[in-house]
């Protein structure tokens, strides 16, 4: 296939699953990435539990297991902006993939340092990408990984929508649709809620055609590209910044530790398998807006649980404890 892809931050672990995925059909990738999660790790003290190969090898290896090729480029688009728009013009892709964000909500509310950066980086970032777009090639489809936390947790207007609430204006008695109320609930979230507002002014004002998938929590490890060669498996992250409650709950069990809930467990969450968000990825770019269609935007998940639920699901398959403990919050 003769078909080029810009993944940006495809190095992260979205990115890379991602990434292979497009590699194994055949898509010739450009990954672009500042390698911050990594550095993150280092600042932290923390490591994901697998082993992650270096960058170099990773794409080394990619290169000889796949049909499709790929490429490296170290650069940030927040900070980089003619750099961007150099490797986009040279590499002229049909789809840009904007996985490049800060993307821990934990993290985000750390203090000073964590939340300037995550605005800075993912702000800026989203920002860059769609401005080079406009000056490089319009139709290039932009599709960029968004998170349910946008919708927050408020239920005054009913059953959650794609993107858009639908409504009445009193005072025209005309239907419209709106995007819906944003209601983040960390720096995080706050930036991906202004994403949206980005998109949509450059989709408003330039056209530019953007899919925009409001994710649910991932969960797993391995998909079927990770599988084939030992450096390129993904991440597992279980700390208490980046490291999901299925991780943390699996990690307790295997270290014969009761699973920690806190309060009653009963907050539901949306969850997708890493390879089924690949997938959505994929089909995303196979399928892109047509021209003049407004942002698109999906809600891409498998389920929702509780953590209740989640625990009493590693307790069966683990032979362990649940400890409720007092919500902090």
């Amino acid at each position: 296939m003769d078909e080029n892809i810009i993944v940006v931050g495809g190095d992260g672990f979205c990115g890379w699953a991602t990434t292979l995925r497009f590699l194994d059909r055949g898509y010739n990738v450009a990954i672009i990435d500042n390698l911050s999660r990594r550095s993150i790790d280092k600042a932290l003290g923390t490591s994901s539990l697998t082993e992650i190969a270096d960058i170099a090898t990773r794409v080394k290896v990619a290169n000889k297991k796949f049909k499709g090729s790929l490429k490296f480029f170290d650069l940030d688009v927040a900070l980089n902006y003619d750099h961007l728009k150099q490797v986009i013009s040279e590499f002229r892709p049909k789809s840009i993939i904007h996985f490049g964000e800060q993307r821990a909500a934990p993290y985000s509310m750390l203090g000073d340092q964590e939340r300037r950066y995550t605005v800075d980086n993912n702000i800026t970032g989203s920002h860059n990408i769609c401005s080079a777009i406009v000056e490089v090639d319009k139709n290039i489809h932009l599709v960029h990984l968004g998170t349910m936390g946008v919708y927050g947790y408020n239920k005054d207007y009913g059953k959650i929508p794609e993107g858009y609430l639908d409504i009445n204006i009193r005072a025209t008695q005309k239907d419209s649709q709106i995007l819906y109320p944003a209601n983040p609930g960390s720096v995080y979230h706050m930036t991906k809620c202004l994403d949206q507002l980005i998109f949509s002014f450059y989709n408003k004002n330039w056209n530019l055609k953007v899919t925009d998938l409001h994710q649910g929590i991932v969960w797993g490890v391995t998909t079927p590209e990770t599988k084939v060669a030992v450096e390129l498996q993904n991440r597992f992250d279980y700390d208490g910044l980046y490291g999901t409650v299925l991780n943390r709950f699996i990690s307790q069990a295997m270290n014969k530790y009761p699973l920690t809930v806190y309060g009653t467990g009963g907050q539901t969450r949306a969850f997708i398998h890493i390879s089924d968000s690949a997938e959505c990825v994929l089909l995303a770019v196979q399928n892109p807006p047509e021209a003049g269609e407004k942002v698109r935007i999906f809600n891409q998940i498998s389920e929702t649980r509780n953590v209740k639920e989640l625990a009493e699901i590693v307790k069966e398959m683990f032979d362990c404890e649940i400890k409720n403990v007092e919500n902090p919050r």
